[in-house]
Order: structure tokens, then C-alpha cells, then sequence
């Protein structure tokens, strides 16, 4: 039996030498170091199932909605995110309301907001405000200015909202209804998010590199800032994500996004761009200007794989 488990161990040993290095596992403890592995591709490629599409050019959203000051316009659906752009009128007020387990968050593209969130100071969110209410916590939103206010918000997927017991729900909802009930936790702000950030203030007048804005087990909202750079070539695909739709918010300048399957766009200042589960995509900042995407992922403390070009670590010396 000794000789059986004894022969058994060669073998194995026999298979890790034989192993090409890059297909080896990293050993736990030491520094993690470039391999080379088989990931899966639907075919054909994810399609964009309405409302999703590869850009949402704000300019075709206002002029869709000309003449009208209270309007939503669904963006994105995806398993994660709900997106949607959304203009309040002036005076216009929403009920106070919260959601369980995940954040509400938007970006304010023109005009100016009151914004209420239960623990946090009431504050005005003007042209290119971030705002970030973390789960539980009740807020509401009033338009304070004399124009609409426009801002593309982002809600967790297929999750109603709930109301404070002060408050009356919505009794139109199909499917829907709500039941009084009691919680014993308020949810809170930790070093990596705060109820809000003045873009203009905060980054383009402090010349500030990129950083995230909004980072928790579920969801990550980072502002990648950079200068223009010249259009990469159409060999290189960036990278791709298993199981995970990507989206940029365009906060700052020009974007040039490349997704397998599409035609190069560039988005500028309000465009919505998405990358679907499985393809490849690459986003850089156009040439000429600095710009800045809002990079919207789920699953980030688990991690993100990103799965580049099989030579992409060796033109890098890596």
C-alpha cells in the first residue's frame, strides 16, 4: 500500500512539473503572478436586451422628452442595476424612502436638488454632484431651482422601496403591496463612501487623480480620471468580465469605448455606456482633454476577474 501511495505521489508531482508555469495556481502567500486561462464566451455574444444599449446619448434623451418637465427614462436593466435618467419639475418633491440592502445613488447632470438623507445635514446637489445613500438610510429629494433637474440614478434591480411608517406607500403597483412590519438597524457611512461629492468642486478644480467614489460588498462606483490619449488600435480589446455587465457615466469630457461585436463610440458629459456579460470592452479618455467615466460594477469586494488579451502580461514584461 506504501508503494501504491508512494508511486501516486510521483505522479502527481510528474503533472506539476510537466504543467506550463503560466497555467500553475499562485502558492498562497507569495506575490500573485500572470496565467493563462480558458474563459467562456456566450455564442453569438450577450445581446443588449431593451432597455439596454451600447450608448444612451443624453442629448436624444432631452430631445426625446422636449417640452416635458417630469419624465423617467429607463436606461439599464441589468441583474444588479436598475438605471434610469429622471427629471423632477421645479417644486417637485419625492416621498421620503429607502431600500433594504443596497444603495441608491446618482449623478446630477443640470439643475439643482435638495436632497434629504436621515443621519446627514441637508444639502443642495447642483450641476455634477455625486450622491450616495447608503441601505436603510430614508432620504428624499426636492427640486429647489427654477429649471428641471436632471439626473441619471441608479437603484438595485428588482427591489421596491421601502417608506418610513410617517410616509404612505404607493397602492398602484401591480403585483405589489405593502405591509407594516418593524427592522432594528439604520444603515451608515464608512471611509469609502460619503453621502456626497461635488465633482467639480472636489475633482476638476483640485486637479485630482481618479479614485472610487462608492465602494461596498455589492456595488463600486469609481471615477476614472484621466488625459486623452491617442485611440488605441482595434487589436487591442481591453478586457472582459464573466457574468458582470459593465457601465460607464461619462462626468467629465470624452470617452472612446470599443466593444467586441460594436462600432467605436464616444461619449461625452451625461452618455450612458454599457459593455454586456462576456465581451470584450476598452474605455479611454479621448484625445485632447481630460475626461472622467463613472465605472459602475457589481461584486467588488469578492473581486473582478478581468480577462485581457492571451498576450497582454508578455508585452509587459510580466
Amino acid at each position: 500500500m506504501r508503494a501504491v501511495r508512494f508511486a501516486a505521489a510521483l505522479l502527481g508531482l510528474a503533472f506539476a512539473l510537466a504543467e506550463p508555469a503560466s497555467a500553475q495556481v499562485n502558492p498562497p502567500g507569495t506575490t500573485p503572478r500572470p496565467r493563462q486561462v480558458w474563459a467562456a464566451q456566450k455564442v453569438p455574444e450577450s445581446p443588449y436586451v431593451a432597455p439596454n444599449r451600447l450608448i444612451w446619448r443624453i442629448s436624444e434623451i432631452l430631445a426625446a422628452h422636449k417640452g416635458q418637465q417630469s419624465w423617467v427614462q429607463p436606461v439599464t436593466l441589468t441583474r444588479d442595476f436598475d438605471g434610469q435618467y429622471v427629471s423632477m419639475a421645479p417644486g417637485e418633491k419625492t416621498k421620503s424612502q429607502f431600500y433594504a440592502d443596497d444603495r441608491a445613488f446618482w449623478f446630477v447632470y443640470s439643475g439643482q436638488m435638495r436632497v434629504n438623507i436621515e443621519t446627514q445635514a441637508p444639502f443642495t446637489a447642483t450641476k455634477g454632484f455625486l450622491v450616495n445613500v447608503a441601505p436603510r438610510l430614508t432620504y428624499s429629494i426636492e427640486n429647489t431651482g427654477k429649471e428641471p433637474v436632471v439626473f441619471f440614478r441608479v437603484t438595485p434591480a428588482g427591489q421596491m422601496p421601502s417608506y418610513p411608517i410617517t410616509e404612505t406607500p404607493p397602492d398602484t403597483v401591480p403585483g405589489w403591496k405593502y405591509v407594516k412590519t418593524a427592522i432594528n438597524d439604520v444603515g451608515g457611512y464608512d471611509a469609502l463612501n460619503t453621502p456626497y461629492l461635488d465633482f467639480n468642486k472636489d475633482m476638476v478644480a483640485a486637479n485630482a487623480k481618479g479614485r472610487p467614489f462608492l465602494y461596498d460588498g455589492h456595488t463600486s462606483a469609481n471615477m476614472i480620471r484621466g488625459m486623452g490619449v491617442p485611440t488605441p488600435p482595434p487589436t487591442d480589446w481591453g478586457h472582459l468580465h464573466e457574468n458582470m455587465v459593465e457601465l460607464w457615466c461619462i462626468i467629465e469630457g470624452k470617452i472612446d469605448v470599443l466593444v467586441s461585436g460594436e462600432q467605436l463610440v464616444t461619449g461625452e458629459v451625461g452618455d450612458i455606456i454599457q459593455a454586456p456579460n462576456e465581451r470584450w470592452h476598452r474605455a479611454t479618455s479621448h484625445e485632447g482633454g481630460m475626461a472622467t467615466r463613472l465605472a459602475i460594477t457589481p461584486r467588488h469586494k469578492e473581486g473582478q476577474v478581468h480577462y485581457y488579451q492571451e498576450d497582454y502580461y508578455s508585452k509587459r514584461g510580466q
